[in-house]
């Protein structure tokens, strides 16, 4: 009872990549799988105000490439790129490995993913800001950037309460059964003086069609397909209005308006007969 599949996890293959692309036989599998935790577990605690979304990493033969998708690439790069080569140094010596390579993409619409929306909202709470403003101000700003639904939910000692309890805030729709739906989801915690907070975001992007590039890295796609969901949306959204317009107002135009005016009218005959 109560137990959840990750909704990333139910979509690989399908409309969503791997964050990890290399091949491992028996005998190292279980190497690399450790040594790509300890990556990430290392550049998300390096790099903690960086706005990491995620860490895509890819290996071939004696390459180890490490690519870090971030809201706020100048904090990552440094001056003249001297933040780069730091980080690039220090993931040699925690991997072993000579060849390293490191790419940043920026993220256009931080918005709109789970992850950086899920660690503002954190930062907020160990700020001591209330989390239900903190909560509101990032739906409101997921759905102004066409998000189709968001659903937040956090629990712990809320506000510093002796009990913890859970509350969940959405809008929208998030349909998780639905695998083609492009929904991001993520969970984070805040540490607060009175102990941790847990935060679980889904964000609901819309459907996807088309036959998706499953490359964690191709960011190009994504924002092209939601901006295209976004217009054909807005132009469902005034065909309805329009429908509307032909089945409520111009009857109520034709039956109230005409009835009115010759109502309006027999009462001024009347006004003025009197008169």
């Amino acid at each position: 009872m109560g137990q959840k599949t990750n909704p990333i996890g139910a979509r690989l293959g399908i409309i969503r990549g791997w964050e990890s692309n290399w091949y491992g036989s028996k005998k190292d599998y279980a190497t690399k799988l450790i040594e790509d935790n300890k990556i990430r577990t290392y550049l998300n605690a390096r790099i903690n105000k960086g706005g990491i979304a995620k860490i895509v990493i890819e290996r071939t033969l004696n390459k180890l490439i490490v690519t870090i998708h971030t809201s706020k690439p100048g904090i990552i790069i440094g001056k003249g790129g001297g933040e780069v080569d730091r980080i690039k140094e220090e993931l040699k010596k925690l991997t072993g490995k000579d060849d390293v390579q490191i790419n940043i993409l920026e993220i256009r619409r931080p918005e709109l993913d789970a992850n950086i929306v899920g660690d503002t909202i954190a930062r907020q709470i160990e700020n001591r800001i209330n989390y239900k403003r903190a909560i509101k101000m990032a739906i409101a700003s997921a759905l102004r950037m066409g998000a189709e639904g968001i659903k937040i939910k956090v629990s712990g000692r809320l506000g510093g309460a002796e009990i913890a309890r859970t509350e969940e805030i959405k809008q929208g729709r998030t349909p998780l059964h639905t695998l083609r739906m492009d929904i991001d989801y993520a969970n984070v915690f805040a540490l607060t003086v009175y102990g941790k907070i847990g935060i679980k975001v889904w964000i609901c992007k819309g459907e996807v069609l088309a036959k998706r590039d499953l490359n964690p890295n191709f960011v190009g796609g994504k924002e092209g397909g939601l901006s295209d969901r976004r217009d054909r949306r807005d132009g469902e959204g005034h065909g309805h209005h329009g429908r509307d317009d032909r089945r409520g107002g111009g009857d109520r135009d034709r039956r109230g308006g005409g009835d009115r005016d010759r109502r309006g009218g027999g009462g001024g005959e009347r006004r003025d007969r009197r008169h």
